[in-house]
Formats: C-alpha cells, sequence, structure tokens
C-alpha cells in the first residue's frame, strides 16, 4: 500500500487557492471578494509570521515592521493554522488577477552540471550555419559589438542574443555545446574561467536594435528575416524548460509580425525603445513573468531572491542559507536590505555586521577580491577567438583568461568558504541537478540585482555561486587538457 503524505497547511491552502483561481468564475469576481477569499485563507506559524498564497502563484510573507507582503517561500516543515486576515490591509498586488496563474515557472537550473541536449544544441549549430555567411553589408552588426568581431553578420548575434535573452541564468560550463559553436566568431574570450562563462543577460533592446536598424536603414526584407530567425531560434529553445518561459514570451512577441510584416513600421521608424515596446505589449498577461527583467526589475530581483531560497530548501535554514548568496552583492547605498523579507533581512543583517557583506564590491589584486592560492593551470576549454580567417582578413585578437587553481582545494577566501561549505547549513545540493538550481537561481539574483542597482558582475562570477561549481566540477562531461 502507498504511503499516505502528511497533510501539511501550506499544500491544503496552495491548493484551494488554485482550485479557486483556476475556475472560469474568479476573472468576474469584484475585487472586494477576490481579496476577502485570499485573505480567509492566511495562515499563521508558531512564530507569528503569516502567509498567504496569492499572485503570481506563489507565497507572500507579511513583513510585520512595516505592514508590506515580501515574495517568500514558505517553511512547509513547521506547522501553521488557518487564521485570516484583514481584507482591507491587503494590496492588490497580493491578489491573483487569473492569467498569472498560469504562468510555467521553467527552471532556475544554470547550464553548468545538466547539459543543453544534444538534438538542442544541433538544431541550433544547423540554424547558425545557415545563417552565418550573410554579408555584413546587408547585416551590419548594430548591437553584441563587445561580444563579436566587427565583420561578424547580425544573423550571428541574432541567434546568440536569443539564446542570452532566453536563457533564465547564463552561466554555461567552460565547454558548452551551445556556446563552443560562436567560438570563431567572438572578439574575445567569454568572461569566466576554464569551469564556467558568466555571461551577461542582453536586454531585450539588443535584438530590437538588430530588427530596427534595418527597417530604417530602408531594407524591410531584411528586417523581417532577422525577426523570422529570432524567432526560428526561440522555437528550438522550447525544448529546454531553462529557457522556454522567456522563449514563449519572445515568440508571441515576434510572431505577430511574421504575418503581417508592416505591424512594426512606425514604432521601428521612431527609435529602438518604441519597437521594444510594442513588442512588449503583445506579450500576453499569462508571460508576463518572464518579462519582469523588461517591465518591472524591482519585481524580477523579488521573484529571484525567491527561486533562490526555494532552491535552498534542503538547507535547515533556507533564509539564511539564502542571506549568504545575497551577501556577495555590492550594495554601497545600503538598499538591499529594505527590499527583503524580515527573515532573510535580519540573516542578511547579522553577516553585515561581522562584515561578510558586499564581497563582490571591489576588486583588489585578485579577481573578485579574494587571494588565489597557487594550483594547477588548464588551457581554456570554452570558445575563444582565434587568428583572422579567410572572410575578411585578421581579427582582434585577445590572450584567453590565466587559469587559476578552482580545480582544487588552493582557491581560498572568506567569501568562497562560507558560501561553498556553510552557506547550507554546512549541508550541499543531495544531487547535480540540485546544486546546479541554486547556482542558477544565486546568479540569476547577481544580474537582476545589477539591473536594479547598476552594480557590477564579477567576470569570474558571485563567491557562492563560483564556490559552488566545486561541487559539479568533478561529474564535467569533458575532459579538459
Amino acid at each position: 500500500m502507498a504511503a499516505v503524505r502528511p497533510w501539511n497547511a501550506f499544500d491544503a491552502a496552495e491548493a484551494e487557492v488554485r482550485s479557486m483561481v483556476s475556475d472560469a468564475r474568479w476573472r468576474t469576481l469584484p475585487e472586494p471578494d477576490r481579496a476577502h477569499l485570499i485573505a480567509a485563507r492566511t495562515l499563521v506559524t508558531r512564530d507569528g509570521d503569516r502567509w498567504l498564497f496569492g499572485a503570481h502563484a506563489r507565497w507572500h510573507l507579511h513583513d510585520p515592521a512595516d505592514g508590506r507582503w515580501h515574495l517568500a517561500p514558505p517553511p512547509r516543515r513547521l506547522r501553521a493554522r488557518q487564521e485570516g486576515h484583514h481584507t482591507s490591509a491587503l494590496p492588490a498586488g497580493v491578489i491573483p488577477s487569473g492569467p498569472d496563474f498560469a504562468a510555467e515557472p521553467g527552471s532556475t537550473q544554470a547550464f553548468v552540471g545538466p547539459d543543453v541536449s544534444v538534438k538542442l544544441c544541433e538544431q541550433m549549430r544547423e540554424l547558425l550555419r545557415a545563417n552565418c555567411r550573410k554579408p555584413e553589408l546587408d547585416y551590419p552588426l548594430t548591437s553584441f559589438g563587445d561580444i563579436f568581431a566587427r565583420d561578424v553578420p547580425s544573423t550571428v548575434a541574432a541567434v546568440w542574443g536569443t539564446i542570452m535573452w532566453c536563457a533564465y541564468a547564463p552561466a554555461f560550463d567552460g565547454n558548452e555545446r551551445l556556446l563552443t559553436m560562436f567560438g570563431e566568431f567572438l572578439r574575445k574570450p567569454l568572461p569566466g574561467d576554464e569551469w564556467v562563462r558568466w555571461l551577461p543577460a542582453p536586454p531585450l533592446v539588443d535584438l530590437v536594435t538588430l530588427v530596427a536598424e534595418r527597417r530604417r536603414a530602408g531594407h524591410p526584407r531584411t528586417a523581417l528575416r532577422l525577426a523570422a530567425l529570432i524567432g526560428d531560434a526561440a522555437h528550438i529553445l522550447l525544448w529546454d524548460s531553462r529557457f522556454r518561459p522567456r522563449a514563449l514570451a519572445l515568440l508571441t512577441m515576434v510572431e505577430p509580425v511574421l504575418k503581417r510584416p508592416e505591424l512594426d513600421d512606425e514604432a521601428a521608424l521612431r527609435d529602438d525603445d518604441a519597437l521594444r515596446r510594442a513588442w512588449l505589449r503583445r506579450c500576453p498577461p499569462r508571460l508576463a513573468r518572464a518579462v519582469l527583467a523588461e517591465t518591472d526589475p524591482e519585481a524580477h530581483l523579488s521573484h529571484t531572491v525567491y527561486d533562490l531560497v526555494e532552491a535552498l530548501a534542503f538547507a535547515p535554514d533556507p533564509a539564511r542559507a539564502a542571506a549568504t548568496y545575497l551577501a556577495d552583492l555590492s550594495d554601497s547605498r545600503g538598499t538591499l536590505p529594505a527590499r527583503l523579507d524580515h527573515r532573510l533581512r535580519h540573516a542578511y543583517d547579522d553577516l553585515r555586521r561581522a562584515g561578510l557583506t558586499s564581497t563582490s564590491a571591489s576588486e583588489r589584486t585578485e579577481p573578485d577580491g579574494f587571494p588565489v592560492m597557487p594550483g594547477p593551470r588548464f588551457p581554456s576549454t570554452g570558445p575563444h577567438t582565434g587568428p583572422g580567417d579567410s572572410r575578411t582578413g585578421p581579427r582582434e585578437h585577445f590572450t584567453g583568461l590565466p587559469g587559476d587553481s578552482r580545480t582544487g582545494s588552493g582557491f581560498e577566501g572568506p567569501g568562497l568558504t562560507r558560501a561553498g561549505e556553510g552557506a547550507a547549513g554546512g549541508v550541499l545540493p543531495a544531487d547535480r541537478a540540485g546544486a546546479a538550481a541554486v547556482l542558477g537561481a544565486a546568479y540569476a539574483v547577481g544580474l537582476a540585482w545589477s539591473g536594479v542597482s547598476g552594480a557590477r558582475v564579477p567576470e569570474r562570477g558571485f563567491a557562492g555561486s563560483a564556490a559552488l561549481v566545486q561541487r559539479l566540477i568533478h561529474e564535467r562531461d569533458d575532459s579538459p587538457i
């Protein structure tokens, strides 16, 4: 006889709310009635914390200090009772609208550990090969110039930009197939080291610019081909849950113009941002969370912090474990704590008083401010630029990043010891997928914080994320020379 799962107040409340919101009548209810139904299912734990399952199909935690509700996964191992909450005290932002419950959560895994499938990589390689030899005069590189050599056509940038924009957290294995196919086009080595490429997340306007510039230059068919290429690349990415939510959103933005080529002419002729706004307006409410980085960076940060705490659910104290990763973020103005729920804020403040926050705020003599002890060195296995090719002559050539001691125990530093060994209360994720989920969520938080605060993203990764790579490097599927 199968074991019966013990009753849990959080699971029960979540199931009730999901059932209500999925009912077609939910959208027809007046706002006060919706608020009453949600407020009546508020839970209270023994420590006095109040929780409700609301907007975005996520849990919200009440902050007793100022009455705000923060996105926060609940402590499902704790007992809770249903107590209800004053309806008038609920802000509209925590009440589900309906479409927000239809969003696909995707996956927080980085591309370190579980690889992108061979099938997806081969389909993307075929798409790139079919479009990489277009004449650069017809397809000039109007964005991504910091990534690609000057003679690379914008078709290559369109495929690359789609991959990076759709990725939940673009941290890739240094020898990932999805990156190596771009090696011959790169202007310089990708940021990172021989283990991980910590790549920036491009804004949507970088993709939009490729299309808008061609339309303004009087080449509407070329602009349409670039839009179609972005759509083709997004369609391939649907195979992987780490890309799927944003790939779906991108497809809903691009596909209408493929059916009506003149649809975006007015916006494109105005400027890039006008076209960007036109694309975003076409994104349906059910996919709104996938584009929060573009529409509401503050909310996007809150969701990535939620993902991080959820990925650390295996830890004895997930909030305290998450705080050690948040401590990596540069916060010279001291504005991060106010954005956190009171559990995270208290844990973060403990680290701040110990002088263990803002670990990536400055670089001293070694990367990210941490001393690097001598250790084994390997040549970079990731994509790199080689000498010039036969198409247009020599390209700018940059030397690769030196190896470091991250391959063994010689890589030391307070931030890495804290995050790598103590972030989860002395407990590492149970498996490769769990470690990749924490790594991806932590890196996504760093990128989201950069989008909100302007803080830099360390070229070799945030300390906690970089330390977690130690959990994965012995399971790599390639063999460094």
